[in-house]
């Protein structure tokens, strides 16, 4: 096995359970899964596809959260452990720059990243149709939305936690009005977090099965020294629905337009109860990871079945080593992404 190297800090209190005997597949769940259940909160059905990050020698979360009129929001959410969670009992107060009240329609999916000495958080709403919307906060107290990146059609954005070339990074995919059968993966960088642009073509759904119809960015990518190891969603269509599972690829740390390494099997699949059943069923949708530089653990948090939160397991030598020995990649993946 290769020794990678995490180039992030040290979290000793990540949350960690060792990998099972018998199980080869690179990723694990954790036992007690799903850490979050149904009607967490009073007026909340079910929180799921939310991203967690370390704070203050915890945890601090954004959290996707359904109301009972089933209109999602996003509440934070606290934890000493990463597994058990306390909620505000309010939705995040989102302001403008000049401290007024600036509420979402709705918001979804969120992601939480940090770059440099601040936290932005990135989810989906309405801008007269599905599009990307930001806020920053330095403090979990004051939260300041920030321009728009993109017009509509456009999900699942995913920031890099860091920039890269001087440039604030941003993955997406661009979509449509509805449930959009289609969809690559596409890169923006941008000087200031306002303006947008050198967009760049990274990864297109691939020719497996488990991928055939769209693909969309996931957890922040994790800098290694392999190259930004991406966990990314994966979606088959089948008979009964779509089936969303995790897949992983390693981008090149300078160029991440170019796909290094991209595995042709998925790292994760619905499998569980409660992947397979709830409010969507068959979804396992990343959405943060933790990460210890000592002892090269990662744990990953993924939506299941948009009905609960599940944690899963692994090591950056195992999951590096695995994408690599099944990778497969098209020139669309090599190439630098310009037409």
């Amino acid at each position: 096995m290769s020794n990678v190297k995490l180039i992030t800090g040290n979290l000793p209190n990540i949350p960690w359970q060792d990998k099972p005997e018998g199980i080869s597949a690179p990723l694990w769940r954790y036992n007690e899964n799903p850490i979050i259940g149904r009607n967490p909160i009073p007026g909340i059905a079910r929180i799921f596809n939310s991203a967690v990050v370390p704070y203050e020698g915890a945890y601090i979360g954004v959290f996707r959260a359904e109301a009972t009129n089933g209109i999602p929001f996003i509440y934070l959410g606290r934890s000493q452990d990463g597994i058990h969670w306390d909620f505000d009992k309010e939705r995040i107060p989102f302001k403008d720059e000049n401290g007024n009240d600036f509420m979402p329609r709705y918001a979804y999916d969120p992601r939480l990243v940090k770059v440099e000495d601040t936290y932005y958080v990135i989810w989906c709403q309405d801008f007269y149709g599905a599009s990307i919307g930001m806020a920053k906060t330095t403090d979990f107290k004051t939260f300041v939305r920030i321009e728009n990146p993109f017009i509509p059609f456009n999900r699942n954005a995913v920031l890099f936690p860091r920039k890269v070339g001087g440039y604030y990074t941003l993955l997406s995919r661009p979509s449509d009005s509805g449930h959009t059968p289609f969809g690559d993966i596409f890169l923006s960088q941008s000087p200031d977090m306002e303006f947008w642009g050198r967009h760049r073509h990274v990864m297109s759904k691939g020719s497996n099965w488990w991928e055939s119809l769209k693909i969309g960015g996931g957890a922040a990518p994790i800098e290694t020294s392999e190259g930004w190891l991406l966990f990314y969603h994966g979606v088959t269509g089948t008979c009964n629905g779509y089936v969303y599972s995790i897949g992983g690829a390693i981008l090149d740390l300078d160029e991440p337009s170019r796909v290094k390494y991209r595995c042709g099997t998925y790292l994760l699949t619905p499998e569980e109860w409660y992947e397979e059943r709830g409010f969507v069923p068959n979804v396992c949708f990343p959405c943060a990871t933790l990460q210890d530089a000592e002892t090269g653990r990662l744990a990953i948090y993924y939506g299941c079945a948009d009905s609960y939160v599940g944690l899963a397991f692994t090591t950056v030598d195992e999951v590096v080593d695995y994408i690599k020995a099944n990778s497969q990649l098209t020139e669309t993946d090599t190439e630098l992404g310009i037409r």
